[in-house]
């Protein structure tokens, strides 16, 4: 299974939810940015993702989005095959 990286905070409940559906899929190998406890790492989130909200979400080398993103794939089926094959 493919290493999954997140950027996050405590209180966001988009992280939250990420987190569980990741679980619910059997991901072991989760990485947990806390940019609340390391604001300076919010500016390479930023930096590498395009973006200022949290969760960011990475799947091996591939970055997926936020929740709705992840949601989205796992909707359309294509999250088992993407934590598989990367």
């Amino acid at each position: 299974m493919a290493a999954v990286l997140m950027y996050c905070t405590a209180a966001c409940p988009y992280c939250q939810a990420a987190e569980r559906l990741l679980a619910e899929k059997g991901v072991a190998d989760l990485t947990r940015i806390r940019v609340d406890v390391e604001p300076n790492r919010r500016a390479e989130m930023t930096e590498q993702s395009g973006r200022r909200t949290v969760p960011q979400i990475w799947i091996g080398a591939r970055h997926v989005g936020g929740f709705d993103e992840l949601y989205e794939l796992e909707q359309a089926g294509k999250l088992d095959a993407l934590l598989q094959s990367t």
